[in-house]
């Protein structure tokens, strides 16, 4: 599941491995988070996706070597909903 308790967080904190972080802006409700891990994880390479609407960001975790585009993970973003991202710095 994409939103965060407190135990999912500590599993996704837990988690190794190559990831990407990205800013997102325009979520409004747990639904939001939701939607954008679906849409996230449909990418060839993602491994697990966890948005954090309070926070706005969220961890995409990467199968080991895969190689995912950010404007591939960006453009997943947008396709869930009226939203906008950019990787979190």
């Amino acid at each position: 599941m994409g939103i965060f308790s407190g135990k999912n967080k500590k599993k996704a904190e837990a988690e190794k491995g190559p990831h990407v972080v990205l800013q997102i802006k325009g979520m409004h409700c747990a639904s939001c988070g939701l939607l954008i891990d679906d849409e996230l994880e449909e990418i060839p390479g993602v491994r697990s996706a966890h948005t954090d609407v309070r926070s706005g960001r969220s961890t995409i975790r990467l199968e080991d070597g895969a190689e995912v585009d950010t404007d591939a993970l960006v453009a997943a973003v947008q396709r869930a909903g009226d939203y906008t991202a950019r990787p979190a710095e």
